[in-house]
């Protein structure tokens, strides 16, 4: 199996701001031993570099993700630090390449028809939807799923999606997962509410029965 495929298996991706890097394997760990082994560390932050280091190099089979990788030498720069796959909130020929080049699975965002035509023009299959809420949700995906649906493409929907309507989601034949802040946000990351994330990661994981 895929890096991407463990990640469908798995349903949901905790996507994460991390500003002291001592707290990612804390952190990695938590989601680890509660059943949820997967992490987006969005590049957005100065510690999000040595946070990916530190997982990887303590947590070699964790399904460690780098986000918000807007440029090729993010893209370049996650690997480096240990990442398994990428993710970038847009559709870049250049990250694409970089990601191509140094065999990263990279998802990259789209939202519209004419983005996720490129996409496919591009060889990719798995897209990152967001932000979700902003670009009309399940409807959206609904109507995606008309012209492009035969053709395999999946989506990871991911901002606005919560626990209320992650269900809904999932239950969506072109959704292969979803993203969320809400499983481990900043504020309880930075205080190590390490058994309140711990919660809210096995919750998440029930959520794989709406498929």
């Amino acid at each position: 199996m895929t890096v991407l495929d463990d990640i469908e298996q798995l349903a949901v991706v905790p996507v994460v701001e991390i500003e002291d890097a001592e707290q990612a394997v804390p952190l990695a760990r938590t989601l680890a031993e509660a059943g949820l082994p997967v992490l987006e560390v969005t590049f957005r932050t100065p510690a999000a570099r040595d946070a990916v280091a530190a997982i990887a190099a303590e947590l070699p089979d964790f399904l460690l993700g780098a986000g918000t990788l807007v440029t090729a030498d993010l893209v370049v720069a996650a690997v480096e630090a240990g990442a398994r796959f990428g993710v970038s909130p847009g559709l870049s020929p250049r990250c694409l390449a970089a990601a191509d080049e140094l065999d990263l699975p990279f998802v990259p965002g789209a939202v519209t028809p004419s983005e996720v035509n490129a996409c496919l023009d591009a060889g990719v299959r798995h897209v990152k939807f967001f932000p979700a809420g902003a670009y009309g949700g399940l409807d959206t995906l609904a109507a995606l799923d008309g012209p492009f649906g035969w053709t395999g493409i999946r989506f990871m929907p991911t901002g606005g999606v919560r626990p209320e309507n992650a269900a809904e989601y999932l239950a969506r034949s072109n959704v292969f997962a979803v993203g969320g802040t809400w499983i481990a946000p900043r504020a309880d990351i930075t205080a190590g509410r390490w058994d309140v994330i711990a919660d809210r990661a096995r919750a998440a994981l029930e959520l794989r029965g709406a498929r």
